[in-house]
Order: structure tokens, then sequence, then C-alpha cells
């Protein structure tokens, strides 16, 4: 039985029909093994797409890229992101790195070229998902973006490390190949990412409270304090490391802000009230000394903070959730996106497809203590899956 797998991440998925029988995977169209490292296209080498060129180059794939920045491309070649320079229509993963409004055009141009490999596989690293997956609406693209950064910026400041231990989401739907999906998952893996799954419009959601409001906050702040540090030459002296902590992401790259809060204004603006409400509900625990009420809320934080640490599960509180399958897309979306709204991490997937029918097994890796859950989960939404111990790879 032939296997496609991939490693290292966590998923979910929200249904989006009711199944009468055990929903598919789609047709398998090609060996699921997971192929050896090849050639990959990065368009936009700055510091994202950089750091992609250098954590492919460094698991053996063979690199070409462009950027629309004069001298970029070949600054990438120099400093070991890229192979070569240039565009690679022999490209079996491509990845777009550019500014949100650039990406679709892009993809769709590729993805439009008569030349280009029937089975690529293009997946970009945009912080706004909804607009672009609806706009490409291809099942070779995978939607994707890494919660990684640095307050450099440009591809100098590019690294092989910079995914290692850093969420990446994956943004599938029921168009996605399964294969595409599977792959892109494997090698996001490799480069050492936590991988998960959400709909568009639920990452788009999410990402507003946990990354773009968070920068405009600190962009704010770090003004703010700017702004009074002419009146007291002072101030900026005292900035000490709690200020320093929470004000870093301030010192990012301002131009690729404006296409983020225009692609994702609905959400941002909603997050924004928000947290307006909030800081209008702290100012009057302050000016009213509220000490029990400002304590209660500290603490609160506090524990919430501690608690994003996340625990690595040893091997033996591992499991195997195993969900028969018919073939037929869009199972593979609402699988892993309903494990993500359920807070359930999959530490591995493969999908085995039967040689005697139509029919497969999709395998996940979770953690013990998320079973029945996700069992539960499933059954209510017709999947007859069940559990065991980890055993060897199908």
């Amino acid at each position: 039985t032939p296997t496609s797998k991939a490693q290292g991440d966590s998923v979910t998925t929200s249904p989006t029909e009711d199944h009468a029988t055990p929903p598919s995977l789609g047709p398998e169209r090609r060996d699921d093994q997971p192929p050896p490292p090849g050639r990959a296209m990065i368009f936009g080498t700055g510091l994202i797409g950089g750091s992609v060129g250098m954590a492919l180059r460094e698991h053996g794939w063979h690199v070409s890229g462009v950027d629309s920045a004069p001298g970029v491309a070949t600054r990438a070649v120099t400093l070991g992101a890229l192979s070569v320079e240039g565009v690679d229509p022999n490209a079996e993963l491509v990845v777009v790195a550019t500014p949100v409004h650039a990406a679709g055009q892009i993809i769709t141009d590729f993805l439009a070229r008569p030349d280009r490999r029937p089975d690529v596989i293009v997946t970009d690293v945009g912080s706004v998902k909804g607009s672009l997956v609806a706009a490409v609406d291809h099942p070779s693209f995978v939607g994707g973006h890494p919660m990684a950064g640095s307050e450099q910026v440009g591809v100098e400041g590019a690294s092989a490390d910079l995914f290692v231990g850093a969420t990446w989401v994956l943004t599938p739907t029921a168009l996605t190949d399964p294969v595409a999906y599977t792959r892109v998952r494997s090698v996001l893996a490799d480069m050492g990412a936590v991988v998960v799954a959400l709909a568009p419009s639920r990452h788009d959601a999410l990402v507003a409270v946990v990354s773009h409001v968070p920068h405009l906050a600190a962009a704010t702040l770090m003004d703010l304090a700017a702004s009074l540090g002419e009146e007291h030459a002072a101030l900026l002296q005292l900035a000490a490391g709690g200020f320093r902590d929470m004000t870093r992401i301030a010192a990012g790259q301002p131009n690729i802000w404006p296409d983020i809060c225009d692609d994702n204004a609905d959400a941002i603006v909603a997050t924004l009230d928000l947290l307006v409400d909030a800081l209008v509900a702290m100012r009057r625990r302050v000016a009213d000394h509220d000490r029990d009420s400002l304590l209660e809320i500290l603490g609160r934080a506090a524990v919430a903070r501690r608690a994003l640490a996340e625990r690595t599960p040893r091997a033996q509180d591992l499991v195997e959730v195993r969900v028969p399958v018919l073939d037929r897309p869009k199972v593979l979306a609402e699988i892993t996106t309903l494990a993500a709204e359920l807070g359930v991490n999959i530490f591995d997937l493969e999908i085995a497809h039967s040689v005697e029918g139509d029919r497969g097994v999709l395998v996940l890796t979770i953690d013990e203590g998320d079973t029945e859950k996700l069992l539960v989960a499933l059954s209510e939404r017709g999947y007859r899956a069940t559990s065991g111990p980890v055993g060897p790879s199908l």
C-alpha cells in the first residue's frame, strides 16, 4: 500500500458537508512516496524568501529565484539563498514570497504557463489568505503563512534556521489537491516548521489577533515614546527590557503593512475595537484604584502567557487515529482543519491509498489526551475513525 507522509505539524479541519459515506482523498495521480529534493523556484528573495531558499538548499534542493528589486536576486545567489537567478519552468515547487497584493497575479501567471511542469505545486508566505486563496482557486495552490520573522530586513537577514520551531499555517480548501498539500507539509516539516491547517477565513481572523494588531500596537507605542522623547531626552534612555521586547516588532519592514491592512481590514478593525475596549477598562481600573480587579486581570494574563509554551509529548504519549475515506476531494482539508479548530496537534500524517479500489486511510499521529474529542468530532461528521498505538509506517 503506497503512502504519502509528512511529519512535525499540527493540523485540523472544519467540515464542509455531511457524509453519508466516508469521504475521499481524491484520485491517486502519482507515486505518493515523498520524492527526493528536487527543483524549487522562489519569487521574492527578501527575508522570508531568502530564508526559504537557504533552508531548501540545505536539504539538497536546486533553488532558482527572481526579485522585482534590481540586484536583490543576484545578492541572494551570493549569500547562498539561491543556486541561480532566473525563472525555472521545470520547478516542482514554487514559493511566492512577495507582498500580498502582488502574489495573486504572480501565482496565476505561473500556473498559466504552457511550459511549466503539469505536477507543479505552488505555495506562498503572505499573512492574509482569504482574498488570495479565492482569487487563485487552483488545486495545485496551497496557501501558506509562516509565523516567523526578524527585525532584520531583506535577504541580508535571511537564515536557514528561521523556521525551526516556528508555526507555519497552511490553508487547504475543498479544491486543494491532497498530494500538493502533503508534499508542501512534508517540505515545511523538513525545514523544522510546525505546520497547522486552518480555513483561509479562520486564519485571517486569528492572525489579526496574534500578529496584525500586535504589530500596529507596538508601532503606536514606539511612535508615542519617540514623540515624548523629543520633549524628555531621558525617556528613551529609560527603555529597559520590557519596553524593548514589546516594541521589537515595530522595527520590521513598514512597506508590507499597508497591503496587509487593506486585505484584512475587517478582522483588524474588529480586533482593534476589542483592544480599545480592553484598554478603556484597564484605564478605569487604574483611575478608580481598583486593586482587586487589576490583580485579577494581571494574574489571568500571566497564567495565559506562561501557557503559550506547548508541551511536546513523549513518544509513548502518542496514538494513531485511522480514518477510512473514499476517493473524493475535500476530505483532507476537512479533517486537518477540524483538528485545528479542536486544538489537536497532528505530529505526523500519512495517506494510505488502497490498490484494491477507491478507498484509503488517513493516519494521524496525535497526543493521547486529544484522542477522545477528535474521535467524537469525526464520528459526528460521519467518519468511522479508530485509534491505537503508534506503529510502523504503512
